[in-house]
């Protein structure tokens, strides 16, 4: 028996169906998916093929580690004109004494050794200071080693000196260090550093000047200076770094206890140079004047008296 078509009316309602279920939430939402699905993978072919692949990863070396720089050691000093070394090395003669004469046993003069710039080599600092005599330690201010040094005097009962840092004529070139005081400072930045220099080495019973060729050569930022030093009752000794200095005549002003260096004492770094001078002055710390100050120490003690800084300085005038 055959089968009967659907009628006219029944065609129509299965269309209705689908057109009813193809407007449905469901089915719109299952084919975003799909669409979302096919644009996926297509991009991921096209990447695929058009971007060649990454390189497998090489093994990552751990970084190293970091060493501390090392402490570099500033520029000790430039000297004056007048303190430049000779050519050669003045021979030692070997002189006779004279048999002195039975009386009153004369009195030995006093001298002050002072050390400049340390602060920057403990060690070195640690070797003078067994020496075991009057030495002066000059300390220069903010330095890596400067509070260890000052309780290492301490403890020998040596006498500590602020070593000031000034402008010399040869600035910017030569950068005397942290704590500089500059001409081109403003009164008020000019104290305020010097302030902060001297809060940096308590303990101190003087100050000697570090570099300063040109800073010493100004009288105006000399007696904001000197002020300064005047009312913590310092004393001063001019390094004399210039022959223009102008450290004397300020401290005559102020009335401050002042002294001047004769001579460098070792600033022709060569143990013969070293040895022949006999006038008072400043050493540096090297090796080469320890060598020779200690051997020099048993006939030294015998002709001078080592004393202090403090002991030889006296207002001027």
């Amino acid at each position: 028996m055959a089968k009967r078509k659907p009628t006219r009316k029944k065609r129509q309602t299965k269309k209705s169906r689908k057109k009813a279920s193809a407007k449905s939430p469901l089915f719109k939402a299952l084919a975003g998916v799909a669409v979302l699905a096919v644009v996926v993978v297509a991009s991921g072919i096209s990447l695929y093929l058009l971007v060649p692949p990454a390189p497998p990863p090489t093994a990552v070396k751990p970084p190293k580690a970091k060493t501390p720089p090392a402490v570099q050691k500033p520029t000790f000093e430039i000297y004056p004109r007048e303190a430049q070394p000779p050519a050669r090395p003045v021979a030692k003669k070997n002189i006779p004494r004279a048999i002195p004469k039975p009386g009153k046993p004369r009195a030995l003069p006093l001298v002050a050794l002072i050390i400049d710039d340390l602060g920057y080599d403990k060690k070195i600092a640690r070797k003078f200071a067994q020496l075991d005599v009057a030495l002066t330690f000059s300390i220069l201010p903010h330095s890596p080693f400067q509070r260890k040094i000052v309780r290492l005097a301490e403890s020998k009962g040596l006498e500590i000196m602020l070593h000031l840092p000034m402008e010399p004529v040869e600035y910017p070139k030569v950068d005397p260090g942290p704590g500089t005081l500059l001409t081109a400072m403003s009164p008020d930045e000019l104290i305020a550093q010097l302030d902060e220099n001297l809060k940096d080495l308590p303990n101190i019973k003087g100050v000697n000047n570090h570099m300063g060729s040109r800073l010493t050569a100004e009288s105006t930022q000399l007696y904001q200076i000197f002020s300064v030093l005047k009312k913590r009752g310092l004393y001063f000794i001019d390094s004399r770094t210039s022959a223009e200095s102008l450290c004397e005549p300020s401290a005559r002003l102020f009335q401050i206890p002042f002294a001047q260096r004769d001579v460098f004492i070792d600033h022709y770094l060569t143990p013969d140079f070293i040895r022949n001078k006999k006038a008072v002055g400043i050493l540096h710390p090297h090796t080469t004047t320890l060598k020779v100050l200690r051997e020099m120490l048993p006939d030294l003690k015998d002709q001078v008296q080592l004393v202090p800084a403090s002991k030889i300085v006296r207002p001027v005038g």
